[in-house]
């Protein structure tokens, strides 16, 4: 029996049915976790209160004994909503936790009384309970996936994601363009989330980088609501291992004045508040002192689009002065493998098909990363030196 398929026989809600009016619609996944803390989000059918117990790995049973609460929350309330974000802090670098998400109805509030319904939660009775391991900040080697361009293609997603050996892999990025548009919640999750889930991102952390088709349709003002990260916006910088990741928000592909977008975009001068950033960013030491710099960013600095011409005027030349080694990138849909030219960018940018996963390992000797297609076969590579 395969993960998927163990994955989804898990995810059951502990209570009986017939009694239970609430329902988990959509298990939880990882989200912005570094060496202290991890954000934990699923979502319910009906508004309710969430919180996560947490339990060490340490043998136990999960019904040893009473676990920690922690809720999502925000300015000292309890959220009530149908989708439920926990932050965790304070946590140990380099440990393994397990949890168990729970939500709770609530049926009516008004003035001071609050009325609660049933309760669901993930099983920890016969099944082991979800867990994930934060990372180490003395770590010498990581390993990671990069995938693009879904656009809603499950079974490509499967085929490739299939590959990778999970208890060796750190960590996975979503590098735009995951779904065609952003219509609904209940899009999100059917075109990638649900089966994201059920393959990974329970207990191995997904990073994502907005691509341009992110950016549209009514329900994508809310994309940051479900993926957020340890800076608040949707561009940040991670040091895991001997890597540092900047990962970048590409924006949109067309000047924003086009008909396509209906005069609701703004994203030349989202691109120049990220360049403000990204200034600063760079001059970080967990970025400057990491053995290999790593640009995630959906657009390409190059094609000839306005969006694209947007990142190389005002991302590459600070890329470029703070030691850039590669770019990773997607959105044209085919494999381009572009060296460093001088006058443009001083570093390769390595474009990933929508077919291909880029499987990757970093220690002290090498990053060295595999372009592979959806039966496994290499069809190419990459391999950088660290910097000095």
């Amino acid at each position: 029996m395969n993960k998927f398929t163990l994955t989804l026989l898990f995810f059951v809600v502990a209570i009986p049915a017939g009694w239970c009016q609430i329902q988990i619609t959509h298990n939880p996944y990882l989200q912005a976790l570094h060496d202290t803390g991890v954000t934990i989000v699923w979502t319910t059918d009906k508004d309710a209160i969430g919180w996560v117990e947490l339990a060490p790995d340490d043998g136990t049973h999960f019904y040893k004994q009473e676990r920690p609460k922690y809720f999502a929350s925000s300015h000292g309330f309890k959220n009530v909503s149908t989708l439920h974000k926990v932050t965790l802090r304070g946590l140990t670098p380099g440990t393994t936790y397990r949890y168990r998400v729970y939500a709770q109805e609530v049926t009516s509030h008004i003035g001071t009384k609050v009325t609660y319904g049933n309760i669901v939660a993930t099983r920890v009775y016969r099944q082991e309970p979800l867990a994930f391991t934060t990372s180490q900040p003395g770590q010498q080697q990581v390993s990671f996936a990069v995938i693009n361009d879904i656009h809603g293609r499950n079974d490509v997603m499967k085929n490739l994601l299939g590959q990778l050996d999970w208890p060796t892999t750190d960590l996975v990025f979503f590098n735009g363009d995951m779904a065609d548009n952003l219509l609904t919640e209940t899009q999100l999750f059917a075109h990638y989330m649900d089966t994201a889930t059920a393959l990974f991102a329970s207990e191995t952390p997904m990073y994502y980088a907005r691509g341009n088709h992110e950016t549209r349709g009514n329900f994508a003002f809310r994309f940051p609501d479900y993926f957020p990260t340890t800076s608040g916006h949707l561009y940040y910088l991670f040091r895991r291992g001997p890597v540092c990741f900047v990962v970048l928000d590409c924006g949109e592909d067309k000047p924003d004045s086009d008909i396509e977008y209906s005069g609701i975009v703004d994203m030349d001068a989202y691109r120049t508040q990220q360049a403000e950033w990204l200034e600063d960013a760079l001059k970080q030491p967990e970025y400057r002192d990491a053995p290999y710099k790593v640009v995630i960013c959906h657009m390409p600095p190059f094609g000839g689009w306005h969006g694209e011409e947007d990142i190389a005027a005002k991302f590459v030349p600070l890329l470029n002065a703070a030691g850039a080694q590669v770019m990773l990138s997607g959105h044209l849909h085919r494999h381009i493998k572009r060296e460093a030219e001088p006058g443009a960018h001083a570093f390769p940018v390595l474009v990933n098909s929508n077919n291909n996963m880029l499987r990757v390992t970093a220690d002290n000797e090498r990053l060295h990363i595999d372009v592979v297609d959806q039966a496994g076969k290499v069809v190419d590579t990459l391999t950088l030196q660290p910097s000095r």
